[in-house]
């Protein structure tokens, strides 16, 4: 008997001492330009090297997060539709696939158009169909719902949500889908006065900036006009183009579990947009929009956003509505939003808030592009967001819009070699999407917006530890981690995204 204790005792010892060994070492994944994807071995280390960069305990309990996203775009499914059927397979595995290496389960909607749409349109444009019996889908069968079918062969769990570009364009107060004239849209100039009133204020076509107004914020002139018809027969009949949109895609076997009111109010845009106001927010969306879904799919949480305005006092005007606030479960940010996302989460703790649009860039698909990517996400995720949401994920050529914007995309596909390339900030992605899935929690971050080393630490579902870090610096960067009471010691690379696992 004594032996066999003995025995026992020494089985356990060893079997301790290995899961000891175990936790001891760790993966080192590095990409650089033109050496993606290396993997090395290491130890953890009783001393640091250097000056650790972040000090986390092993039983620091942080935030979840939940998920990926992609947006299902009409010019992504172009650029998808040049390739043969195996190499779509193989894209789609990658990035929807669970064991692929972006494991994306979220995607993004627009009901109607958005600027990566072949064309304007909208679900109803029939004026003064206030009863929407003109309302279909018919359009989305063509690229949008064959683009999700695809997605949901690798992965039949997806989920997605909405927001709008813009209203039909009869229930605009311009009658069509851009806010300001252009090159690109035949609306009359004439009409921009109605965004402004008597606020003057110039815009610079080239760059969509307004001059004349404050400086340091995003818009530097808020508009003063709705452009939705503040009628309630148009609001009403507005709130129920959601829930007809939701009944519509159930019945297209695709759950929509969660809308937002509208993409980006602050960007008055050439191409498919609206303009609100905080009081013209809070009225749809608490009188209208709430209420609706309340009644008709109370499965379906609303959120706030698109917010890329970093006009703290105005986002607060908004949530400063009460009634609003009962009926509202998150918040989503993007672009000059990022800045006030830590302000507001402390204001509201109890929401969700995610990031409703990664940045698309200006059409470099470079490696620079590719870094303020990883920034983003280290930004977003370590400022309490549970989601993070990709913009085009696979764009053609220079990836240029119907209206002549040029945009970055995780895949870039040449159209006359119908070749499809993985492009920097593809991997920038995949160093976070591939070992952060849904709940794992974030449990340590540095900022690093203007330096050169931004850091988060997560615990995956398995409970180890992933540790995401990038040098952008020209010279390589010595790296100490504290992780409990061991030290990751590593050398980062110049230029390089880092992910230690485990």
């Amino acid at each position: 008997m004594n032996a066999r204790i003995t025995a026992i005792a020494l089985s356990a010892l060893i079997a301790t001492a290995a899961a000891d060994m175990s936790a001891q070492s760790y993966t080192h994944i590095s990409s650089t330009q033109g050496n993606e994807w290396s993997s090395t071995k290491g130890k953890m280390e009783k001393k640091a090297a250097t000056a650790p960069v972040l000090e986390v305990a092993r039983d620091a309990k942080g935030h979840e997060f939940k998920a990926w996203g992609i947006t299902f775009n009409e010019l992504d499914w172009d650029a998808l539709s040049m390739l043969t059927r195996e190499e779509q397979d193989e894209i789609l595995h990658r990035v929807f696939a669970p064991d692929g290496d972006l494991r994306v389960t979220r995607g993004r909607i627009s009901p109607g158009a958005n600027d990566y749409a072949r064309s304007w349109y909208s679900c109803d444009e029939v004026e003064g169909d206030f009863n929407l019996n003109h309302f279909n889908i018919d359009r989305d069968k063509q690229a949008i719902i064959p683009f999700i079918r695809a997605a949901q062969k690798y992965n039949p769990d997806i989920t997605c949500w909405i927001s709008p570009w813009c209203p039909p364009s009869w229930m605009k107060i311009n009658g069509d889908y851009p806010v300001v004239s252009s090159k690109y849209n035949n609306l009359s100039e004439k009409q921009n006065y109605l965004l402004f009133g008597t606020e003057s204020a110039e815009i610079d076509e080239n760059e969509m900036k307004l001059t004349g107004a404050r400086d340091g914020v995003f818009p530097r002139q808020l508009a003063t006009t709705d452009y939705m018809i503040q009628d309630p027969r148009y609001l009403r009949a507005y709130a129920n183009y959601f829930c007809r949109f939701i009944d519509a895609y159930k019945e297209q076997g695709i759950p929509i579990d969660m809308v937002m009111y509208q993409n980006e109010a602050y960007s008055y845009t050439p191409y498919p947009g609206c303009a609100w106001t905080a009081e013209g927010t809070i009225r749809f969306n608490r009188d209208y929009l709430a209420p609706a879904l309340k009644c008709n799919h109370p499965e379906v949480k609303l959120y706030l956003g698109t917010f890329n305005t970093n006009r703290q006092d105005h986002v607060e005007k908004v949530l400063s509505d009460s009634e609003l606030n009962k009926s509202i479960s998150g918040m989503g940010f993007q672009w000059e939003g990022r800045d006030i996302l830590s302000a507001i989460r402390a204001q509201h703790p109890d929401w969700s808030y995610i990031c409703s649009e990664s940045e698309c860039g200006w059409g470099s698909f470079d490696w620079p592009a590719a870094e303020h990517t990883f920034e983003l996400i280290n930004h977003y995720l370590g400022n309490g967001c549970n989601e993070y949401n990709f913009w085009n994920f696979i764009l053609a050529d220079n990836g240029e819009s119907p209206w002549g914007w040029k945009q970055n995309a995780l895949i870039r596909v040449d159209s006359k070699e119908r070749k499809a390339t993985l492009t920097p900030e593809y991997y920038a992605a995949r160093h976070y999407c591939q070992f952060l899935p849904k709940g794992s929690r974030i449990v340590g971050w540095k900022g690093d917006q203007k330096g050169t080393m931004p850091v988060l630490v997560a615990v995956n579902p398995q409970g180890k530890h992933v540790v995401i870090a990038g040098n952008f610096a020209d010279s390589e960067a010595p790296f100490s981690l504290k992780l409990g009471d061991r030290y990751i010691n590593a050398t980062l690379a110049p230029h390089s995204f880092n992910t230690f696992l485990e």
